[in-house]
């Protein structure tokens, strides 16, 4: 384990309290990594070029510094002492971050980029990547626009905050924009002899960027659907918007999950920001014969629960939407028999966070799914959401959406 002081070269000691002295307008920049001689070599670096730097050399350190302190950009490895070689405890710690700070841009440094990983590290906010070893110039280039970037969000973040506060007609604005998402997510939910369904949405702000649906084809097929944009609030609102009618247009009307990802997916690439993509499954239910198609595009794995007691994980299918516009996605069938229930839900119900920054976790909802198997979609639906809600002590930290599926 490095030690969380060094001395640099002019003999000023930079470590997890100890800062350069401030200098007005240096961009205050956050080195995390457990190697010494890697904190060192950046400390240097970054001093000679006009930053102000701070070290931490673990995940908890990290976090202590950007509680107590401000930073333009982190600067982070993905893998510490714990866990050196698949980077989790770093996608956690990117996790906790944004909880503290949202609008922090992270730069995350590691040797074992994948790119799972690096999909997965994008969910969680990281807006660029450096391989190690690194190249000075290009470390320094990537920095300097990240701190600007958030320099520029904050601003605007700032100015928005204070349009909220004081204008009555943008107040209304995102009511009537939350009442009509309100609207398309939770109208009635369809009616089909040997299942049933039930759903539930809570954006973190007014207005969100999750979505659920449950809507027929025809008379033999029905259409699952949950998405989930990253990010939230207004822009992730209107991007969903966008998702929707492609996938209502499209209408799964070939019945192939896959065809369906893939046209979304186009539609997406050509239309998307940058640093904005989708995560969602699609599925299609065949009614007589019991089958869910499904296709999963990066999103967090739907859970099949069994009359049993077994839970089957719906993985299979390929990337985010949004992201690579050539992908070519896989699909899976299902079949699905009476007592089982089926769970698709986004990641702001599985990464709520209590007081004690613990996630609620997947884990602990296949438990709640496997205790309360017996009960209808509906009586179903109430207990997660009330178990999660109590968990976070009711303030979700990112929106939150389900929808259950029982089978009679």
């Amino acid at each position: 384990m490095a030690a969380n002081l060094m001395t640099c070269s002019d003999n000023s000691v930079v470590g997890i309290h100890v800062k350069y002295p401030a200098v007005p307008d240096r961009p205050r920049t956050l080195v995390a990594d457990d190697d010494g001689d890697i904190l060192a070599a950046l400390c240097l670096l970054l001093k000679t070029e006009g930053y102000d730097a701070e070290t931490a050399s673990s995940p908890s350190t990290v976090l202590e510094a950007i509680d107590r302190s401000h930073f333009d950009v982190v600067l982070m490895d993905l893998n510490y002492a714990r866990d050196t070689t698949s980077g989790q405890e770093g996608i956690d710690l990117i996790s906790r971050i944004q909880a503290i700070d949202p609008f922090l841009p992270i730069v995350v440094m590691t040797a074992w980029g994948t790119v799972d990983l690096a999909v997965e590290a994008m969910r969680h906010g990281v807006r660029d990547f450096v391989q190690k070893p690194w190249e000075n110039s290009r470390l320094l280039k990537i920095l300097d626009k990240q701190v600007k970037h958030g320099r520029a969000k904050r601003t605007v973040q700032l100015r928005a905050a204070e349009m909220l506060r004081t204008t009555t007609h943008f107040k209304l604005e995102l009511s009537e924009a939350r009442e009509l998402q309100e609207n398309l997510l939770s109208k009635k939910l369809p009616q089909l002899p040997g299942f049933q369904f039930a759903a539930q949405w809570l954006p973190a702000a007014t207005i969100g960027g999750d979505y659920v649906a449950a809507f027929p084809i025809n008379d033999d097929h029905f259409a699952v659907c949950v998405a989930d944009v990253v990010g939230k609030g207004l822009p992730a609102a209107l991007l969903m918007s966008n998702f929707q009618a492609a996938l209502k247009s499209f209408g799964l009307a070939d019945y192939s999950s896959a065809g369906v990802a893939t046209r979304l997916n186009r539609v997406l690439c050509a239309n998307t920001p940058l640093h904005k993509f989708i995560t969602a499954f699609c599925g299609v239910l065949n009614v007589a014969n019991r089958t869910l198609v499904y296709t999963n595009c990066g999103h967090n794995p739907p859970l099949l629960m069994h009359g049993n007691g077994e839970c089957v994980r719906l993985e299979t299918g390929g990337s985010v939407l949004g992201v690579f516009d050539d992908f070519r996605f896989q699909e899976a069938s299902v079949l699905l028999a009476p007592g089982d229930r089926l769970l698709l839900f986004t990641d702001g119900l599985t990464e709520a966070m209590n007081e004690s920054k613990d996630q609620f976790g997947e884990e602990r909802l296949v438990e709640l799914l496997r205790n309360y198997r017996h009960l209808g979609a509906e009586d179903l639906k109430e207990i997660v959401m009330t178990t999660a809600s109590e968990f976070c002590q009711h303030r979700f930290q990112d929106d939150a959406a389900l929808l259950i599926v029982e089978i009679e």
